[in-house]
C-alpha cells in the first residue's frame, strides 16, 4: 500500500512537472508573435497588463489548490467522505463569491490601478483580465480537489487547454484589432482577451473531470473515502472555510511574493522615467515594451530548470529519511528539521562506505559530493542546472543582436544591451531556482524565504536610482533583475555552505561546465560572425537571412558543446540519473 501511495505520487509530480514545462514554454513562446504584431508602446502595455495577470494567477492558484488538497487528502485517507464533500460544497461558493468580489473590483477600478502602474493605456486590458480573476478562483478549487486524490491530470491537461487557447485567440484577436487600425492599448488588451477565453474554457472541462473522480470514488475506486456514517461531527462551515484560509493564505504570501516585487518594480521604472527623465508615457511605455522583448527570451532557461527543482526536493528529502532510519532514528522524528536533518553528530556527511537500499555500494562517486546518497543528488542538482543554464545564458549573451533581430526585426543596439544582461540574469534565476530547491529539501524553508526581500530590495532600490538616471533610463529594469538574482543565488549559497552538512562543492561543479559554455559561446560567435561576412553578399543582413546564420552558428554551438561535456566528463551517469529517460541515453553516448 505505502509503494502504491509513493508509486502515485511520482506519476503525479512526473505529470505536473512536464506540463509545468510545455506551459512555461508555450507561454512564453506566445508572446514572441504578439509582440511581433505590436509596436514598442504595445508591448510595454501588454507585458504591463501580463504582470498584473502574472500576480493575480499566483495569488489565487498558489494557495487554494494546495490547501484544498491537503485538507481533502487527510479527509479521505480517514475514510470521512461526507467531510470530503463538505470541504469543496464551502470552497466552491465562497471562493467563487471572491471571485466575483474581485472581478468587479478589478473592472470598476482599472484606471485607478493602471494608474498606479504608470501606466494609463494598460486600463482596457485590466478590465479584459477582470473575468479571468472569477475563473481562475473556481478552477483552483476544482484542481485542489482533484490533487487531494492524488489525481494530477486534471490540473495538467487544464493548464495545456489554457496555455494552448491563451496563445491562439490571443494573436487571433491583436491580428484582427490591427486590421482595424485601433491603438495600442486596445491591440494590446485584444492580445491579453486569450488569457481570459483560455480560463475560461478550463471550468467545463474541470466540472466534467470532478464527475468521473466522484464516479470513480462511488465505485470504490483508488483514493475513495469508503465509509459515509464514519465521520464525527462535521464542523460548521465557517469553521471548514476557516481551515482552508489558514493553510492556504501563508502559501499564497510566499509564492505570490515574486510577482509583487515585479508589478511594484514595474510602476517604480515607469514613473521615474516619466517623473525624473520626462518621457511622456506613451514614450515610456515604448521603453518598456523594448524591455519585454528580451523578457520573453530571458524566460526561456528557467523554463527548463524548473522539473531538476521540482524533482530533487522529494529525492533529497527522501535520501535523507532513509539515511536517518539507516542511523536507528538517532535523528529523532523530523520535527527539529534544521538540526536533526543536517547536524545528526555528523553523521549524514561521513556514512563512509555503507550500501544503499538496494545493498550496493557508493563509495567511488562519493568522493565528489561529501560521502552520502542526498549528497551525490545535490552536487548533481547544481551541475545539472549549470550544464542547462550556462550555455542558455552565455549563448543569449554573446548572440542578443542576432536574436533579436531574427525574433523581432529588431537590430537596436538598446534592445541587444538589455537581452545581453537579461542573459546573465537568466543564470542566476536558475541557479536561485536549484538552492532553494536544496535549502527546502533539508528543511530550511524559512531561509529561503528570507532571501528574497533582500534579493527584491536591491532591485527596487537600484530601479529607482537608475531610471531616473539618463545613462541608464530603461537598462535599471534588467540590471536591478539581475543583481536581484545575483544576491539572492549568492545568499542561498552562503545558506547551504554554513548549514547543510552535505553539501554540494560548488567550486567542482561550476569550473568544467564553465568553461565548455566559454568555448561553445566563442565558437558560436565565431561561426555567426563566419557565415554573416561570407555570404552577406548572397543572402543579405535582413532578418530571415540573420535567422539562418543564427540557426547555424546555434547548432554548431550545440555540437560543439555536446562534445566538450563528454569528452571532458563533465557530465556523470550521476548527473544523467536526474534527467528523464537520462540512464539510458547515458549508455548511448558512454557516459560513465
Amino acid at each position: 500500500m505505502q509503494e502504491t501511495k509513493k508509486q502515485n505520487f511520482l506519476k503525479g509530480a512526473a505529470i505536473l512537472a512536464a506540463a509545468s514545462v510545455f506551459v512555461k514554454i508555450i507561454g512564453a513562446v506566445y508572446k514572441i508573435p504578439v509582440m511581433n504584431i505590436l509596436d514598442d508602446a504595445g508591448s510595454g502595455i501588454f507585458q504591463v497588463t501580463y504582470n498584473v495577470y502574472t500576480l493575480i494567477l499566483t495569488i489565487a492558484t498558489a494557495g487554494i489548490p494546495a490547501a484544498l488538497s491537503r485538507l481533502v487528502s487527510t479527509a479521505a485517507a480517514r475514510g470521512d467522505a461526507r467531510l470530503v464533500k463538505r470541504y469543496f460544497s464551502v470552497a466552491l461558493p465562497a471562493f467563487t463569491l471572491i471571485g466575483i468580489v474581485a472581478m468587479l473590483v478589478m473592472f470598476l477600478c482599472a484606471d485607478g490601478f493602471s494608474g498606479l502602474m504608470n501606466n494609463s493605456m494598460a486600463a482596457p486590458g485590466i478590465r479584459v483580465l477582470a473575468p479571468a480573476v472569477l475563473f481562475v478562483c473556481i478552477i483552483s478549487v476544482y484542481r485542489g480537489y482533484a490533487q487531494g486524490f492524488e489525481n494530477m491530470i486534471p490540473t495538467a491537461v487544464s493548464q495545456i487547454v489554457e496555455v494552448i487557447c491563451k496563445a491562439a485567440f490571443g494573436v487571433a484577436a491583436a491580428m484582427w484589432l490591427v486590421r482595424l487600425n485601433y491603438g495600442p492599448d486596445i491591440v494590446s488588451a485584444g492580445a491579453i482577451m486569450g488569457v481570459t477565453v483560455g480560463l475560461g474554457l478550463c471550468i467545463p472541462l474541470l466540472v466534467w473531470y470532478k464527475r468521473k473522480l466522484d464516479r470513480g470514488i462511488s465505485a470504490g475506486g483508488a483514493g475513495a473515502a469508503p465509509d459515509e456514517g464514519a465521520a464525527d461531527e462535521l464542523p460548521g462551515r465557517m469553521g471548514v472555510l476557516w481551515r482552508i484560509m489558514k493553510v492556504s493564505i501563508p502559501i499564497t504570501l510566499s509564492a505570490s511574493f515574486m510577482s509583487i516585487m515585479v508589478v511594484i518594480d514595474n510602476s517604480i521604472v515607469l514613473g521615474r522615467l516619466q517623473n525624473a527623465l520626462g518621457f511622456t508615457e506613451h514614450a515610456a511605455s515604448a521603453l518598456f515594451g523594448m524591455y519585454s522583448r528580451g523578457l520573453t527570451i530571458y524566460n526561456l532557461p528557467p523554463a527548463l530548470v524548473v522539473p531538476v527543482s521540482v524533482s530533487i526536493i522529494p529525492a533529497i528529502a527522501a535520501a535523507l529519511a532513509r539515511k536517518r532510519n539507516s542511523d536507528g532514528g538517532k535523528c529523532g522524528d523530523g520535527s527539529k528539521s534544521d538540526d536533526s536533518r543536517n547536524d545528526s553528530g555528523g553523521k549524514i556527511g561521513h556514512v563512509g562506505s555503507k550500501t544503499d537500499g538496494d545493498g550496493s555500494r557508493r563509495g567511488d562517486s562519493r568522493n565528489d559530493s561529501g560521502g552520502s546518497e542526498a549528497g551525490i543528488i545535490m552536487q548533481s542538482s547544481v551541475k545539472l542546472v549549470n550544464l542547462l543554464a550556462m550555455p542558455a545564458s552565455a549563448g543569449m549573451m554573446v548572440l542578443a543582436s542576432p536574436i533579436m533581430t531574427a525574433l523581432y526585426n529588431d537590430s537596436r543596439e538598446l534592445t541587444s544591451t538589455m537581452l545581453l544582461i537579461l542573459g546573465a540574469a537568466s543564470f542566476f534565476v536558475c541557479l536561485q531556482y536549484v538552492t532553494t530547491a536544496i535549502l527546502q529539501a533539508n528543511g530550511h524553508e524559512r531561509v529561503a524565504l528570507m532571501t528574497f526581500p533582500v534579493g527584491a530590495a536591491f532591485k527596487i532600490l537600484l530601479g529607482y536610482v537608475l531610471a531616473g538616471n539618463p545613462d541608464f533610463g530603461i537598462i535599471a529594469s534588467p540590471i536591478g533583475t539581475l543583481v536581484c538574482f545575483v544576491v539572492i543565488s549568492g545568499l542561498n549559497i552562503a545558506f547551504i555552505m554554513a548549514r547543510v552538512k552535505d553539501r554540494p562543492k560548488f567550486g567542482h561543479v561550476f569550473i568544467k561546465p564553465l568553461f565548455c559554455s566559454a568555448v561553445m559561446a566563442g565558437a558560436a560567435f565565431a561561426v555567426y560572425r563566419a557565415l554573416y561576412w561570407l555570404f552577406i553578399g548572397i543572402l543579405g543582413a535582413g532578418r530571415y537571412a540573420v535567422a539562418a546564420y543564427l540557426g547555424l552558428s546555434m547548432i554548431a554551438g550545440i555540437a560543439v558543446y555536446g562534445l566538450l561535456i563528454i569528452v571532458t566528463r563533465t557530465i556523470t551517469m550521476d548527473d544523467m540519473k536526474l534527467v528523464p529517460k537520462g540512464e539510458k541515453l547515458a549508455k548511448m553516448l558512454r557516459i560513465k
